[in-house]
């Protein structure tokens, strides 16, 4: 069940639901008004993906309310951003009730995201952009080895793949999905606030992966200075949460955890 709730603090706000639990916030208004922390996180890596106000050429697998596509639109205007999402419901109550600007560059795909990953050029895209969920899971065809892969054939050189994870100590699904981008890229990092990455509490994580070296200062600065602090993990400290983790094959990949109850809920 999705459903779009106006904000009655913006006159032009919404948030959309999807059974029940907040999946996107937008403000037509104020694309780059980011409301939710991870979201955040996400834009602080295309903010560093490329010199500020350069077109980027983004690649979004999943996109809820087109939270992250609008943002690119009005910080880096001629982007071309193509927007992949398997519900095609979704698609259609996002576009009529919050349309995108004629000249937002965004194109939108009803299709299957590992599919039209494998689907994409080689080296076509600058960043791509993974917020997939399947309810409040990650789809076991976007936890594999092979699907890393496939990312990093979609990315040019220089490109940056990121992506919205969550789990919980012990971290079994976060370290396998660590294995699986280390088989195919040189550099990884992982943004999280320190409770989650403490194993505290169950939470939303940013993995990044590129083969060029990661932007890190600069996104330890940003992450630093958000209204819930978060960390850029690294090097050593995540060489160590990896160790022992093998990369998981598509016949052994399985759905991230199921999150628990009123983890991600409304209050």
């Amino acid at each position: 069940m999705a459903k779009l709730l106006p904000d009655i603090d913006r006159p032009r706000a919404w948030l959309l639901t999807v059974d029940g639990a907040p999946q996107s916030y937008v403000d037509l208004d104020a694309p780059t008004h980011l409301e939710f922390e991870y979201v955040r996180r996400l834009a602080h890596v295309l903010d560093e993906a490329a010199p500020e106000g350069r077109p980027l050429d983004v690649l979004h697998l999943g996109g809820g309310a087109l939270t992250l596509p609008r943002y690119v639109a009005a910080t880096r205007p001629h982007s071309r951003q193509d927007v992949i999402d398997a519900d095609r419901g979704l698609l259609a109550l996002v576009t009529e009730h919050l349309p995108l600007p004629d000249d937002s560059g965004i194109t939108l795909h009803a299709q299957d995201a590992r599919a039209a990953l494998e689907a994409a050029p080689p080296a076509g895209a600058d960043v791509i952009v993974a917020d997939v969920f399947s309810g409040s899971r990650v789809p076991a065809p976007l936890t594999s080895v092979e699907y890393a892969r496939a990312a990093a054939r979609a990315l040019r050189p220089h490109g940056l793949y990121a992506a919205n994870l969550a789990d919980g100590a012990p971290f079994d699904f976060l370290r396998r999905q660590l294995a699986n981008f280390a088989a195919g890229f040189h550099h990884l990092a992982l943004i999280a606030e320190p409770s989650v990455l403490r194993g505290r509490r169950f939470g939303n994580a940013v993995l990044l992966a590129s083969q060029a070296e990661l932007p890190l200062a600069a996104l330890a600065r940003r992450t630093a200075a958000d209204a819930f602090p978060a960390r850029v993990e690294h090097g050593a400290p995540l060489r160590r949460l990896i160790a022992g983790a093998l990369p998981v094959p598509d016949a052994e990949a399985r759905p991230s955890p199921q999150p628990p109850d009123g983890a991600f809920s409304l209050n």
